[in-house]
């Protein structure tokens, strides 16, 4: 294969082959492909698309580029993929509740990235654990207890990890059509049979307006389909945080009680939602509202709780974690409630700030590698169309110390809007891509 040709193709605005895809994908594992050869490929595709063929070529792919996980398990092989949110702790809560309906979840998950906090990281904020499992472990604890939520291995589709180092330095990052192939190849490297994407829309989501997400949505599902999984996305609301915190083992604290204490909420009505999808396209249940029915009640009878409890001591955690977990996650120094300024009605929030005001109190990364304190960020955020009067507890920062809290507290007054108008309802679903 000459790269320069396939370069040269898309420059022009035409579609290389899917042989010449293929070759290009292996000569970025193998790095045969120089950086170089990678950035000009990156800006022609971002510049001139690939159209919906070529989409599904790139990411058949990538996903091919490294090994390709095989199961013999006696259900449906499921997964689900959030595009990144505020309080966005979906899957540590939807994982557990599918395996319990006889479904297979082997959730390959990511650290955070930018503002949106990563499954990785609440993860390993409960003491002990490890999202480092080797293959074979991963495939008995799948086998085992019917999920489990783990790194990725320099294995599984090593295009992508070359080809996402280049996007980030050539400003590529935001095209469709290299986003849907890396979401993608590396989903579907896992042996999937059938997968549910949760495209956030909103000031708190990568994607702020109905229009972007649903072309990243019809993407990401016309190529997933194509490429021979099942299928569908939900197109859902970003304005506010899912959850009431923002911060590592502060999810990990909401997702305990929506285990243990099992409410209402947005977090649980989404997890639902999305499970009902999957279980319905997995044909693991007949319609939608009976895979919603199954969800909740895996949730509510406890039987969610108990496979979380079981991986999380696989992976290394305190055998106890479900009886005892308000003793075992870490707690911050710092606690400080923000008061509201004024009377009145919450009437926007600027989701990306309060993200960020995590990130720099320590609960993200600001440069690769950087350490993180688990124990950090917010909890009791307040909901839109919320009535405060001044004074009123509208979050509370938890922060290493006090200087740190001090600029939080500014960074979160500043995002949480208070006025007198009656903020628009939102549903929490948009809109369903099939």
């Amino acid at each position: 294969m000459d790269a320069r040709a396939v370069i040269a193709e898309l420059r022009q605005g035409e579609t290389p082959s899917r042989e010449d895809l293929r070759d290009f994908a292996n000569g970025l594992a193998s790095g045969d492909i120089s950086d170089a050869q990678a950035g000009a490929f990156a800006m022609a595709v971002c510049l001139n698309g690939l159209g919906e063929e070529g989409r599904v070529a790139l990411t058949e792919a990538m996903r091919d580029s490294g090994e390709i996980l095989n199961w013999d398990v006696p259900g449906p092989v499921v997964d689900k993929h959030s595009t990144g949110g505020v309080g966005d702790c979906v899957s540590l809560l939807l994982a557990p509740a599918l395996a319990s309906c006889g479904v297979y979840v082997p959730m390959i998950s990511g650290r955070g990235l930018g503002h949106t906090g990563g499954t990785l990281d609440k993860l390993e904020a409960i003491p002990g654990v490890s999202t480092e499992v080797g293959k074979q472990e991963f495939r008995e604890i799948v086998e085992d207890i019917g999920f489990a939520i783990v790194s990725a291995s320099a294995d599984i589709a090593p295009a992508d990890k070359r080809l996402y180092a280049v996007r980030d330095v050539t400003a590529t990052v935001e095209s469709v059509d290299l986003i849907t192939a890396s979401i993608l190849s590396k989903k579907l490297a896992s042996g999937l049979e059938a997968l549910v994407l949760d495209i956030k829309c909103g000031s708190g989501a990568f994607m702020e307006t109905v229009e972007d997400a649903r072309a990243l949505a019809q993407s990401l599902v016309n190529t997933g389909n194509g490429a021979g999984c099942k299928t569908a996305g939900l197109i859902t609301d970003m304005n506010q945080p899912l959850a009431s915190s923002l911060g590592n083992a502060l999810e990990i604290m909401e997702i305990m009680k929506a285990l243990t204490e099992p409410h209402q909420t947005p977090l649980q009505d989404l997890t639902v939602e999305l499970g009902g999808t999957l279980l319905a396209l997995s044909g693991q249940a007949g319609t939608e509202a009976k895979g919603q029915t199954m969800i909740r009640q895996s949730i509510e009878g406890g039987y969610a709780a108990e496979g979380f409890g079981k991986m999380i001591a696989r992976m290394g955690g305190p055998k106890d974690f479900i009886e005892r977990w308000r003793d075992r996650l870490p707690a911050a120094r710092f606690v400080i409630d923000i008061p509201a300024r004024e009377n009145g009605r919450v009437i926007a929030i600027d989701g990306q700030a309060l993200g960020q005001a995590v990130v720099h109190l320590g609960g993200g990364r600001l440069v690769g590698g950087a350490r993180i304190d688990p124990s950090v960020g917010l909890s009791h955020v307040i909901r839109l169309g919320a009535v405060v009067q001044q004074g009123d507890v509208i979050a509370r920062v938890h922060a290493a110390n006090e200087v740190d809290a001090r600029i939080a507290v500014k960074s979160v007054t500043d995002a949480i809007q208070i006025g007198s108008a009656t903020p628009e309802q939102r549903p929490l679903v948009k809109e369903r891509v099939t």
